[in-house]
């Protein structure tokens, strides 16, 4: 059997034997950093779940009523394209959510409260959208409507700053600023009358409900809409004497939740429901419940020796603390979230910002294409610094000269966008070079105006290029240890950050303070449950990005 083959279209002799080399290579390269990294999970797992305290019995019962029949329905949905892309997708909606409500949780209940939430939203906010929904449902020739939106939502943010910054310094404006922000105080008055939870009902879950209501009614022609809006009334209110009695959890967090994680899980269930073998596929998470269930119940019941978890609703809901039984990531977990929050807010106005301008705008020949070049250049050299490089800067510019706060939320903030800014306004500019020139050329040639082409036609189809790649680049922000250390964060902290100049811990320098103590509980137990609730908002927010340019495929 001939293994080469001359050829005359430049490529010389092609053998067979060197292709079938390279593939296996390949496959051994890649099968290799599977198993590698299996092996890490599941080194870690073993110490965060506590299996060394589990009988033999106890492996053999979950893996009768729980892995064989996750192994089962996978296998059986193998050969349905549409039950495996809803597992996905659902899969993606959950962790997604997760992390939505989790930061609904920090932001709004822990960090904002729910007085200055509901006066600032109301305050702020209510104008502007009357003005929008004006200008798109009343008159959609109304163009003051918007200037007019887009003007209250700087001059009222702007208002709402400055009056809290007076109240700080105990100082008071003229009459005429009090006239202007006395609704502001009143419905902070009104919040109090209120409470958290009706706060909360009113200005978060009641819009957030109507907006899930529209978008399923736009993508289908029965009451699907109207079924999901009323499913999540009736389980927010029919839940609370269940969340009464769970330690540290509100009832206002408890709707954060349902606005955060069960609205858009509840929204992409009514989408999908219709079709049997999409069904199929949303029936997957109820199928791994059911084996922890039954698995639960069985061990329960023959009185087979559990593990003993390290990784529990303790370690999630603690404080630090010295010694390893009470030791939790609470306050940690809230830093990490504040943080990344401010990350997301600075890079992405910034970052796209940057990346527009360089694409769009900059002039690609004479002096300033010679300068846009030279930029191009810089941005990706810095997208390859090691992050220390970052801490350093962050030490010199934010605290030396600045004087800001060492290990404060707004210097680990400005930090770690400076770490992942390359690489957003990197992956944002290859996203808008995706946009077909064509659609450009077309819209120029029906009149368009630049402004108008970039936001109607290259914006919407770059954007879930731009949000995969920040979303990626906020994951690898979240889990850096270096530019911490050299800004002062504290590895030891009891209480979470309620402002941005509040000093704040993270969960990957707690892990590291962690893994210096010398009791093993913290290394072989603390640590590796530390891990992986680190590990679970990494993998949360990938399976973001991942949902995003799957959906994004399967539109276009």
């Amino acid at each position: 059997m001939a293994t080469d083959t001359a050829t005359d279209d430049g490529f010389g002799q092609v053998s067979r034997v060197k292709g079938v080399v390279f593939e296996y290579l390949t496959l051994a390269a890649s099968l290799l950093g599977i198993v590698s990294l299996a092996i890490l999970l599941a080194y870690v797992s073993y110490d965060a779940f506590g299996l060394d305290a589990a009988a033999p019995a106890w492996y053999v019962v979950f893996l009768l009523t729980l892995v064989a029949p996750t192994a089962g329905f996978l296998w059986y949905v193998s050969g349905r394209p549409a039950a495996r892309s809803t597992i996905s997708g659902v899969l993606s909606v959950i962790l997604g959510g997760t992390l939505v409500a989790l930061a609904l949780v920090v932001v709004l209940s822990i960090i904002v409260g729910s007085d200055v939430w509901f006066a600032h939203s109301l305050f702020i906010l209510g104008p502007t959208l009357a003005l929008l929904g004006y200008a798109r449902y009343v008159d959609d020739t109304a163009a003051w409507a918007g200037t007019t939106a887009g003007a209250w939502l700087f001059v009222g943010a702007f208002l709402t700053a400055l009056d809290d910054l007076l109240l700080v310094i105990g100082q008071q404006l003229a009459s005429p600023f009090d006239v202007l922000t006395m609704p502001e105080e009143l419905l902070l008055q009104t919040a109090t009358l209120l409470g958290t939870p009706g706060v909360y009902f009113l200005t978060v879950l009641v819009p957030a409900v109507v907006l899930a209501d529209r978008y399923v009614a736009s993508r289908t022609t029965d009451r699907r809409g109207h079924s999901l809006a009323a499913a999540l009334v009736l389980v927010a209110f029919a839940a609370v004497p269940v969340v009464d009695g769970l330690p540290a959890v509100s009832r206002g967090s408890w709707l954060l939740v349902v606005v955060g994680f069960l609205t858009p899980l509840g929204a992409y269930v009514a989408l999908n429901a219709g079709d049997s073998d999409r069904r199929l596929g949303l029936a997957f998470p109820l199928v791994v419940l059911a084996g922890l269930f039954a698995g639960r119940l069985v061990v329960d019941v023959l009185g087979v020796a559990q593990p003993e978890p390290w990784f529990d609703w303790q370690l999630l809901t603690s404080p630090a603390s010295a010694t390893p039984a009470d030791a939790g990531l609470y306050p940690a977990i809230i830093g990490s979230v504040f943080i990344i929050v401010l990350v997301a807010l600075f890079t992405v106005v910034f970052g796209v910002g940057a990346a527009v301008f360089l694409e769009e705008y900059a002039a690609s020949s004479g002096p300033v294409g010679k300068l846009t070049r030279f930029i191009q250049v810089n941005i990706s050299n810095l997208a390859g610094v090691p992050s220390v490089v970052y801490g350093l800067l962050g030490l010199a510019l934010f605290l030396r000269l600045i004087g800001m706060g060492a290990g404060t939320v707004i210097v680990a903030a400005l930090t770690l966008s400076l770490l992942i800014l390359p690489i957003v306004i990197i992956s944002a500019q290859e996203a808008l070079r995706s946009v077909p020139d064509d659609m450009r050329q077309a819209s120029y040639g029906m009149g368009a105006t630049r402004w108008q082409v970039i936001k109607t036609v290259v914006l919407p189809e770059a954007l879930p290029g731009i949000l995969t790649g920040t979303i990626l680049a906020l994951g690898r922000a979240i889990g850096e240890t270096a530019p911490l250390i050299l800004i002062g964060i504290a590895s030891f902290v009891t209480w979470a950050p309620d402002g941005i100049f509040s000093r704040v811990t993270a969960m990957p320098m707690q892990i590291y303070s962690w893994a210096f103590y010398p009791d093993p509980g913290f290394r072989h137990g603390v640590v590796p449950a530390g891990v992986i609730t680190l590990l679970a908002v990494l993998l949360a927010m990938n399976s973001v990005a991942i949902f995003v340019r799957n959906r994004y495929e399967r539109s276009t």
